[in-house]
């Protein structure tokens, strides 16, 4: 028999929380919550697991692969589980000009991963622009914003991740 989707007290936030992001869509509309209701499953699970992404299509009355679809394209979305911290180094131009394919690859030696791979504790990941051009080079873990960053900075950082 299959593992429930959600605890009793998820279940009870999902339903609570996607009436709430419901109501401010008229009802011939719903499925224009598809971006808050998908991020509602994250927070809950920590990705959107096949049969949430199911539940969030139902909910908004639209297909299963419609839900699937937003949620590949965007990459703050997670299809497969990722690890406690997921790092996303920016390697745009202004972060490339200040060493940021040096400090991508002292990270992947430092965590044991090649960016695009996970374990349970990192996701690493090569990402575009994060918006700090002039604090480059910049990394986010989870939504934390880091930037003017160095091997010294970045060691910081990941002690403090225990």
């Amino acid at each position: 028999m299959a593992e429930p989707l959600f605890t009793p007290e998820e279940q009870k936030k999902f339903d609570a929380e996607i009436a709430e992001i419901l109501s401010h869509y008229p009802a011939d509309r719903k499925s224009a919550a598809m971006l808050p209701a998908l991020r509602l499953l994250q927070e809950l699970k920590g990705w959107l697991p096949p049969e949430g992404l199911k539940l969030v299509a139902s909910r908004l009355g639209v297909t299963p692969e419609r839900a699937y679809e937003v949620a590949s394209f965007y990459v703050m979305y997670h299809l497969k589980k990722p690890g406690k911290y997921v790092v996303d180094v920016c390697t745009n131009l202004s972060c490339a000009l200040w060493g940021a394919e040096k400090m991508l690859a002292y990270l992947e030696q430092k965590l044991g991963l090649k960016a695009g791979e996970s374990n349970e504790r990192f996701t690493l990941r090569e990402t575009e622009c994060l918006a700090s051009c002039g604090t480059a080079p910049c990394l986010q873990i989870n939504e934390d914003h880091h930037e003017s960053l160095n091997k010294a900075k970045l060691d910081a950082i990941f002690e403090k991740l225990s």
